[in-house]
């Protein structure tokens, strides 16, 4: 029978606060912005907010699928908001982000799954406040490379699709999406010339062998960044944590994934999908 896993120490992390903090906060809260910060009770947000990166969730706070690991609430998703690009470049320059990362909804509901919302949105912030540098973190968009590629040119600095989880478990783990849709939309992202980034999970019952593969998967799409952070349960409905991941695995991770030759690799107990994602801009 499963058991819900106390947390070991180094899971631990201190309640967001701080002048930094709070200013972000409620820029967000004022300007009814969806954050992945937020929604998924990231453990980071203090200190990338007080580093003056943030990330953004466009295209709604409600996705057409519903993996096992997402606290993001699913469902029927309401019109788009034409207004949002602007909206959104305006917030990230009352924000005065020196990086900002863009994630959004799956939007399987739209003819071009949000493709033109997500061009709009990155060159609405360039215009408004060009020092800033994006991360996109996208969905699979089906692995469509007429819908891929726009996206991908539409001037950030890094492109990020996460594939999640190791592929024995996607099936379970990830609504609708696939293992090697995924790898297919990343080797679309390396076609485009900027830094292709990557992430998964641990702790949902994976071994040692299947991450070192999924991360060699990885490496032969073109992905330059990877990230490795262990599973936290939203709430008693979500996928159960089958294991707490040592430190001393996570830096494993890390040291064969340096050897792989990953440009970065994030490995740690906390890490999620943007954590530091400021330094992955590609010359800095």
């Amino acid at each position: 029978m499963d058991k819900t896993l106390r947390k070991p120490h180094w899971l631990k992390s201190k309640i967001p606060s701080g002048k930094e903090y709070r200013l972000v906060r409620d820029i967000v809260e004022k300007n009814k912005l969806h954050t992945i910060c937020t929604s998924g009770h990231c453990p980071n947000m203090d200190e990338c907010w007080g580093r003056g990166t943030a990330t953004l969730m466009i295209l709604g706070d409600i996705c057409t699928r519903s993996c096992g690991f997402c606290n993001v609430k699913t469902g029927r998703p309401l019109e788009v908001d034409l207004k949002e690009p602007e909206r959104v470049g305006n917030t990230v320059n009352l924000m005065k982000l020196k990086h900002c990362v863009l994630t959004s909804v799956d939007r399987d509901d739209l003819e071009d799954l949000g493709m033109d919302i997500w061009i709009k949105t990155v060159k609405e912030i360039k215009k408004i406040r060009p020092q800033t540098t994006i991360e996109t973190l996208i969905p699979d968009f089906d692995g469509i490379e007429e819908l891929v590629i726009p996206v991908c040119k539409a001037g950030q600095e890094v492109v990020s699709h996460n594939l999640e989880t190791v592929r024995r478990i996607t099936p379970w783990a990830r609504s609708r999406a696939k293992y090697d849709l995924s790898l297919k939309t990343l080797s679309i992202i390396a076609k485009t010339g900027v830094v292709v980034k990557s992430g998964i999970m641990v702790g949902l019952g994976e071994t040692r062998d299947e991450v070192i593969e999924t991360m060699h998967d990885m490496r032969n799409s073109g992905v330059e960044v990877v990230t490795i952070g262990q599973y936290l349960q939203p709430t008693k409905k979500h996928l159960m944590v089958r294991e707490d991941i040592t430190p001393e695995l996570f830096a494993d991770y890390k040291e064969e994934g340096l050897k792989m030759g990953f440009r970065f690799v994030e490995s740690s107990p906390l890490v999620r999908s943007s954590y530091r994602a400021e330094k992955h801009v590609r010359g800095l």
